[in-house]
C-alpha cells in the first residue's frame, strides 16, 4: 500500500518538479551550506489530499524550496500548494506562496521564520584583516549557480548568508518583522508589557528561541 501511494504521490506532483542539472563544481568538503540540515533525512510530507509521505529532504535556505534526490538528481518540489505541511527531524515547515516557512509556534497568532539566503563571495582582503565583497550578481553569474543549480555543492570561494525574517499570522493576514521596533509596532496595544519583558528577559530578536519566548508571552497576553 505504501508503495502505491508512493507512486500516486510521485506521478501527481511529476509535473510540479523541476530537475536541478549536476555539474562538476564541489568544493574541497562538498559542503553544502544552503541546506537547513547536513543531509538529506526521512521526513513526513502530508498532502492536502491526505496522502501521507516519506521521501528524504532537505531545505534550501537560498531557494527556499523543499529539495530531494533521484536518480542522482536533484529536485525541487516547485508546486508548494499541494502540500499541507512536511516534517523534518521534528521540524515543521508549511508552504506559503512559492516558499517553505518554518513553524514556530502552532497556536494563533502563528509564529513563522522565512529563511531568506544569499550565495556571496567570501570576500577578498583588502588589509588590516579586512575583507571586501564585490558585486553576486557578477560572480554567480562566473560560477553558473544560477536556477536550480542553487542545490549543488558550493564553490569554495563562496558563503551563504542567511538573514531570518518572522512573520506573524493574524486574522487579517500575515505581517512580517526583523526586529524589535517592528514587532511592537504589530502590537501596540501591548507595547509597554512587551517592551518590558524585552528588557528583563534580556530579548534578541536575532535568536530563534527568543522570539519564540517573547511571542508566547505575547499570547498569552490575550488569554
Amino acid at each position: 500500500m505504501q508503495t502505491s501511494l508512493l507512486v500516486k504521490y510521485i506521478v501527481a506532483i511529476s509535473t510540479a518538479l523541476i530537475p536541478a542539472l549536476l555539474n562538476s563544481q564541489t568544493t574541497s568538503d562538498g559542503s553544502m551550506p544552503q541546506y537547513y540540515f547536513q543531509e538529506f533525512n526521512m521526513s513526513k510530507v502530508i498532502m492536502k489530499n491526505g496522502q501521507v509521505q516519506t521521501p528524504n529532504l532537505n531545505y534550501n535556505t537560498v531557494t527556499e524550496k523543499m529539495v530531494f534526490i533521484r536518480d542522482g538528481k536533484y529536485y525541487d518540489i516547485s508546486n508548494p500548494g499541494m502540500v499541507d505541511t512536511v516534517i523534518i527531524r521534528d521540524v515543521k515547515f508549511i508552504p506559503v506562496g512559492d516558499a517553505f516557512y518554518e513553524v514556530l509556534i502552532a497556536s494563533e497568532p502563528t509564529l513563522l521564520l522565512q529563511y531568506k539566503g544569499e550565495i556571496l563571495p567570501a570576500g577578498k582582503p583588502v588589509g588590516y584583516g579586512g575583507t571586501s565583497q564585490l558585486s553576486s550578481s557578477v560572480y554567480l553569474s562566473s560560477v553558473d549557480l544560477s536556477s536550480g543549480r542553487y542545490n549543488l555543492p558550493i564553490p569554495s570561494d563562496y558563503i551563504v548568508k542567511v538573514e531570518p525574517v518572522y512573520w506573524i499570522r493574524k486574522p487579517d493576514g500575515l505581517a512580517s518583522f526583523i526586529n524589535e521596533k517592528q514587532f511592537l509596532s504589530l502590537f501596540q496595544d501591548k507595547s509597554d508589557l512587551l517592551k518590558n519583558f524585552i528588557r528583563k528577559n534580556r530579548i534578541k530578536i536575532d535568536r530563534k528561541e527568543h522570539v519564540i519566548k517573547l511571542v508566547n508571552y505575547c499570547n498569552s497576553l490575550a488569554e
